[in-house]
């Protein structure tokens, strides 16, 4: 048994997983406005990577898909910071820089750094498509296995499921990137490209465990 799906067994015996599936409605959790500078410039950059990767110039999020990501750091400091600063990547070394929707600390506490509506990079081949939610850690059973952090991350994963009618087959991780059905990519470099961060086996268990509450 995994590290990974130790840690669930532990959560499910000690009771974390909620009853039966149920249709209740799905509350938005309490999320903190953390915003980083969406300006003119990040929108021209961003419509300009969406036209050279997906072959529609615009900032504009159209959301299918979830992304569940980990920092690979140990606070959220560093990441606001990496976030908010639009420089070019160290890997791909584009511009804009590097962010995501949400952030969920090791507390729980959800912060958003953007809104919605607009497009973050986080995630070749589908960032036109996708939400991203980092959760500061640095494995996979390290997010799973944080009661608080993973309880908010489940919350706010069911509500934004529900709120733009996501399947929960498009609720993925880092690592399901280039299976997901909506990844595009047109850089032919780049069409393989993705990060080991939530694994197929971490996420099977994640969304079992989504799956127990259905949307109304």
């Amino acid at each position: 048994m995994t590290a990974t799906i130790a840690a669930l067994a532990v959560m499910l015996s000690s009771g974390f997983a909620p009853p039966a599936a149920t249709t209740a409605s799905v509350a938005k959790p309490p999320i903190h406005n953390h915003w980083i500078n969406y300006n003119a410039k990040r929108r021209s950059e961003m419509a300009a990577y969406s036209m050279r990767h997906y072959g529609r110039h615009s900032y504009h999020l159209v959301p299918r898909v979830i992304v569940e990501h980990w920092t690979q750091t140990r606070t959220a400091a560093p990441v606001f910071a990496m976030f908010a600063a639009d420089t070019a990547d160290s890997e791909l070394h584009e511009l804009p820089g590097l962010c995501s929707h949400y952030l969920i600390d090791t507390t729980g506490a959800i912060y958003q750094l953007v809104p919605l509506t607009v497009m973050c990079r986080h995630t070749v081949g589908l960032n036109d498509h996708a939400i991203g939610i980092e959760h500061v850690g640095m494995s996979d059973g390290g997010v799973m296995g944080n009661h608080r952090q993973i309880t908010a991350s489940i919350q706010l994963t069911r509500w934004l499921r529900c709120r733009y009618r996501i399947a929960l087959q498009d609720i993925i991780g880092h690592s399901e990137s280039v299976g997901s059905r909506f990844h595009h990519e047109r850089i032919r470099r780049l069409r393989n490209q993705t990060h080991s961060d939530m694994q197929p086996a971490t996420m099977r268990s994640y969304r079992s465990i989504v799956a127990r509450q259905r949307c109304p």
